[in-house]
C-alpha cells in the first residue's frame, strides 16, 4: 500500500566529497545518488510521491532529473531543518489526506526496501515517530573540550539512527513549527517530548559523507552487498 510521502532534503553543497556540486547530485555508477534515493523510495512500494528539497539555483535541474516520477521538486533553506521545513509545507498541501510522512536523506541512496516498509508500518501501528537504527559496535568515549576523555558510555544502549524517519504528519508539523533546533527531524519531535519508537536499520544504508563512502557506495551497488 502506497501510503506515505516522503521528504528528501537534498539542497546541501556536499564540499567533503570534493565534486564542486551538491552532493544529491554527485552520481555513483552514472546515476545521481539523489535518483539512486528517489528510485529506492518509490520502489520500497509504500511511497506514493516524493518532494525534494533542492538547492534553489537547482531546482530546474534537479526537477529534469526525476522527470516522470511521482516527484515534485521545491527550493531548499540554509540548512536542513528549513529544506525539510519547505518540503512538508508543499507535501500538507499538495496531498491533504497524508497521513505518514518520511524524511530521508538523499546521501543515504541505497537504503533496502524493507527498511522503509518496517518505518511505514510502525508508524502506521500507531507509532508518532519512528527511526530506523543500528546497534553501536564501536567503543565510544565522550571528551571536554580540550580532547580529554570524560568517560565512556555502555554502547549497549547507543545506536546509531539512519533515514528514512517517518512521523505521523500531525507530529512532524508540529515539530517543525515549535522554532526549536536539531540535528534530525526526531531530534526536533523528542524535544516535543513525543516518543520516537525505533526499527531495524542495515548496513546499506549507509550515509555518502566522503570520497571513501563514495567508492564504498559504488561497491555495494555494484556487487549488491
Amino acid at each position: 500500500m502506497n501510503s506515505a510521502v516522503a521528504l528528501v532534503p537534498a539542497a546541501g553543497r556536499g564540499e567533503r566529497l570534493g565534486y564542486g556540486m551538491p552532493k544529491a547530485l554527485v552520481p555513483v555508477r552514472g546515476v545521481p545518488l539523489l535518483v539512486h534515493a528517489v528510485r529506492g523510495l518509490l520502489d520500497a512500494g509504500r511511497v506514493r510521491h516524493v518532494v525534494v528539497a533542492a538547492p534553489p539555483d537547482d531546482v530546474d535541474a534537479v526537477s529534469a532529473l526525476v522527470g516522470g516520477l511521482p516527484v515534485d521538486v521545491v527550493p531548499g533553506g540554509a540548512d536542513r531543518t528549513a529544506s525539510v521545513g519547505a518540503a512538508l509545507r508543499h507535501a500538507v498541501a499538495a496531498f491533504p489526506d497524508v497521513r505518514i510522512v518520511l524524511v530521508h536523506d538523499a546521501a543515504r541512496a541505497f537504503t533496502p526496501p524493507e527498511v522503509v516498509g518496517r518505518v511505514v508500518d510502525a508508524v502506521a501501528a500507531g507509532s508518532e515517530a519512528v527511526v530506523p537504527v543500528l546497534p553501536v559496535t564501536d567503543t565510544v568515549k565522550r571528551v571536554d573540550a580540550d580532547g580529554v576523555v570524560l568517560d565512556t558510555p555502555d554502547r549497549a544502549a547507543l545506536r546509531v539512527v539512519q533515514t528514512p524517519q517517518g512521523f505521523a504528519v500531525d507530529t512532524l508539523v508540529r515539530a517543525h513549527g515549535s522554532g526549536v533546533s536539531a540535528t534530525d527531524d526526531a531530534g526536533l519531535v523528542e524535544k516535543l517530548g513525543v516518543p520516537v519508537a525505533t526499527v531495524a536499520g542495515h548496513p546499506s544504508a549507509m550515509k555518502v559523507t566522503t570520497p571513501h563512502d563514495l567508492a564504498v557506495a559504488e561497491k555495494v551497488l555494484v556487487e549488491g552487498l
